[in-house]
């Protein structure tokens, strides 16, 4: 399956400098995350593995988008492995969103990889989507068409 590349607000990946058209770049081992604001929605989309290396920058991410926006949709289509300390760092911005009167979500979270969901039973409490259009559809129709 291949991705469909579209406009990329933040980059978080293996270049170290910094562009004027907006995009922040940094490194990270074994992962990389982007942000792209669709709307009054910001999607961020991670691929590789979330672990106690790679979550200090999805915790960076996630407090610039709750900066900008107040839905956000993690994408974890690309997620290969995700433990504990991924899942505090999601937890807490999903505690933070919602105290704010926003939506934290996740789209794509495969069980195979992502089995901590399950297992604590956050998958049962947070928002999850097959897919980010999915996610997005849904924000649309829950703020009126508005976006559409």
């Amino acid at each position: 399956m291949q991705r469909i590349k579209r406009p990329v607000r933040f980059y978080y990946g293996p270049v170290y400098r910094q562009r004027e058209t907006g995009h922040q770049r940094c490194s990270v081992e074994e992962a990389w995350l982007s942000s792209e604001s669709r709307g009054d929605c910001m999607v961020v989309t991670i691929h590789g593995d979330l672990d106690i290396v790679t979550s200090p920058k999805l915790d960076e991410c996630l407090t610039a988008a709750q900066g900008s926006h107040r839905w956000i949709i993690l994408d974890l289509a690309d997620v290969d492995f995700l433990d504990t300390s991924a899942l505090a760092v999601i937890v807490g911005h999903w505690k933070k969103t919602e105290a704010a009167g926003g939506t934290l979500a996740l789209a794509g979270a495969r069980y195979r990889y992502a089995k901590t969901l399950w297992i604590t039973g956050l998958a049962d409490k947070l928002t999850l989507y097959e897919t980010v259009d999915a996610g997005l559809l849904a924000h649309a129709e829950a703020s009126g068409g508005a976006d559409r």
